[in-house]
């Protein structure tokens, strides 16, 4: 019996995000806009007089709070109306907007740093020493002090920003043909077809079916293939984006620049690389692991999420925050009170896949919202686990904007994705604590494996060919669909080995893995960012699990901390020193270990 989704319409709204909150109506938000748009004209009186007075520039901080923060409601509101159903030509051209104005508001805005650096950094750091209301700016100085020597003049700066607009179209054109045009062919098993979509692909993947997983690996590949040449063409003109960018800042090239606007030394990226190629090992036993209790003579590439056991351990979504609840418990009462109320009273979780439901799963939302989540939920332990992974995030956004002015309100992606992974290594050492049963701690530590399947395999993979890329565009060398599939196709046969076969076929369809991270290969040097994140988190969860005094709370303090220090100083904060490659190491050693313990188990 073939099983379908749901149109939008059709979904019961206990279980949509709460988009009303943001804005009661369409109207508001088109209201919102004008707002914003007309307000525009009144920051171009501050140019030329940033630096008449401390009062003068504290102004400026505060109108530009006011339009930016009003401002963030609308890019949420259009956001979410966009991911829930990628078809809606309103919710297109929401977006559309949104992003053009968004590049309005920054030419606007774009004098501003350069007039800042103009003033001193000497007399600046005065005015905060006797202004109320520039007391809290110290550290922002202290960022611009750093990135002032890829600060251009003003009238560059406001190129930059309008020039952001036509140069997001590459992203917006590889997701429209994504999650828009795109079309799967039905998934085939042995009690009927499966709908094959954006939200629905990894559920299928895990089907205890190996015709359902079989055709929906081929039916996902083969469709990205069909488009190959489009998407490849989008994702040279985003790679040429970045080099771009870096070049107009005078940055040495794409990885300095991604690096050194976060403040990340570059010894970071390069040890998750080294660690990842020297444990290479340890994923080859894994996959032989997996052949063997399969019974498989030869293990394909739609076989390495294959459930290992018949047992499947179900996971509705209640259930699911009530054990995400209970993992997170050592870090308090208040914490656990409210992420519960979020889940399930305040709708922030967007939850089931539907008709036009675009990929992924992510953490949205401004100050003035709730820390919305988006996902396709599949009542099983993988979506439980992807939910614990996004509940990081937006309790990491609830700390930090409830805590910090404006100003720090948002972190970097470095620390967030600690937060994220966080959750996830809480909630499974609960599980692996209280639940004895063998084939239930089977089924967690499957988990367990998909995560770092995508943390430790994908993303450190998807990292190696961005660095590839960009070079390449550096050089002045081209970007095919062809190049693109090889090299993908040689650097994940690295991590299968001689366990995996994806010969034939299979090996372009492994190698369009690059064109179905629709976003993520458009993010500069974002990726390798999961595996600091999960490196980070495995550390902090084991102090926290541990009840080691105060490791709860210093790990609260970092969440608070948002964006008000450095990324290697909040983790520092929260207990770990990821400049070190200690983190990195133990995480491995986790991966490792849980293979060992898989193969007790299933022996």
């Amino acid at each position: 019996m073939a099983r379908t989704l749901p149109a939008r319409a059709e979904v019961d709204a206990r279980f949509t995000w709460d988009a009303a909150s943001v804005f009661p109506d369409e109207a508001a938000w088109d209201s919102a806009l004008e707002t914003v748009l007309a307000r525009l004209p009144d920051l171009a009186e501050f140019k030329g007089h940033l630096g008449d007075s401390p009062d003068t520039l504290a102004d400026w901080f505060d109108a530009t709070e006011r339009l930016q923060r009003l401002f963030g409601k609308l890019t949420v509101y259009s956001t979410m109306s966009y991911s829930v159903d990628v078809t809606n030509q309103v919710g297109v051209a929401r977006t559309d907007r949104t992003r053009t104005a968004a590049a309005q508001l920054g030419a606007a805005m774009s004098f501003a740093l350069p007039e800042m650096i103009a003033i001193g950094f000497p007399r600046l750091r005065e005015w905060v020493a006797k202004s109320p209301r520039l007391a809290h700016l110290g550290h922002y100085f202290d960022r611009l002090e750093r990135l002032q020597s890829h600060v251009r003049s003003p009238e560059v700066e406001e190129i930059l920003t309008q020039v952001s607009d036509p140069l997001a179209s590459a992203i917006s054109a590889h997701s429209v043909l994504a999650n828009a045009d795109m079309k799967f062919p039905p998934a085939v098993g042995v009690e009927g077809t499966e709908e094959v979509a954006q939200g629905t692909i990894g559920a299928l993947l895990t089907s205890p079916d190996p015709s359902i997983r079989r055709t929906a690996y081929e039916s996902y590949a083969d469709a990205h293939l069909a488009l190959q040449n489009t998407m490849a063409t989008s994702l040279a003109a985003g790679i040429k984006r970045d080099v771009f960018y870096a070049r107009a800042r005078g940055y040495a090239s794409s990885l300095r620049a991604a690096l050194e606007q976060a403040f990340i030394p570059p010894e970071v990226f390069h040890n998750i690389i080294q660690a990842f190629r020297a444990n290479l090992g340890t994923w080859h036993r894994y996959w032989r692991l997996r052949r063997q209790t399969l019974g498989l003579d030869v293990l394909k590439a739609h076989d390495t999420r294959a459930p290992l056991q018949d047992f499947r351990l179900q996971v509705p979504y209640e259930q699911a925050v009530e054990w995400v609840a209970a993992g997170v418990a050592p870090l308090g009462e208040e914490y656990v009170r409210t992420l519960r109320k979020g889940a399930l009273e305040q709708r922030w979780v967007d939850v089931y896949p539907n008709k036009g439901k675009r990929m992924g799963a992510f953490s949205t939302g401004v100050p003035d919202t709730f820390p919305f989540i988006f996902m396709s939920y599949n009542d099983d332990i993988f979506a439980m686990s992807t939910l614990a992974h996004e509940l990081g995030h937006s309790m990491h956004s609830h700390y930090a904007r409830g805590t910090q002015p404006f100003v720090y309100s948002n972190y970097g992606l470095f620390q967030a994705e600690v937060a994220s992974n966080m959750h996830q290594a809480l909630t499974r050492r609960y599980l692996l604590d209280t639940q004895t049963d063998p084939e239930f701690q089977i089924a967690v530590l499957e988990e367990a494996m998909a995560n770092f399947y995508r943390y430790f395999f994908i993303m450190p993979t998807l990292a190696r060919l961005e660095l590839e890329l960009h070079e390449r565009v550096e050089r002045g060398g081209p970007i095919t669909a062809a190049y693109l599939n090889d090299l993908t196709a040689n650097l994940i046969r690295e991590v299968y080995g001689d366990e995996v076969d994806i010969s034939g076929p299979d090996r372009d369809r492994a190698g369009s893995t690059w064109a179905q991270f629709h976003t993520h290969l458009y993010s500069n040097f974002y990726v390798y960012q999961y595996a600091t994140g999960i490196a980070g988190a495995h550390h902090l969860a084991n102090r926290v699990a541990a009840g080691d005094p105060g490791a709860a709370e210093a790990y609260i303090a970092f969440l608070k901390s948002g964006g008000s220090m450095y990324p290697l100083d909040g983790l520092r904060l929260a207990g770990v020193d990821m400049s070190s490659t200690e983190p990195v190491d133990a995480a491995f050693a986790a991966l490792a270990d849980t293979v060992t313990r898989l193969e007790k188990l299933l022996s």
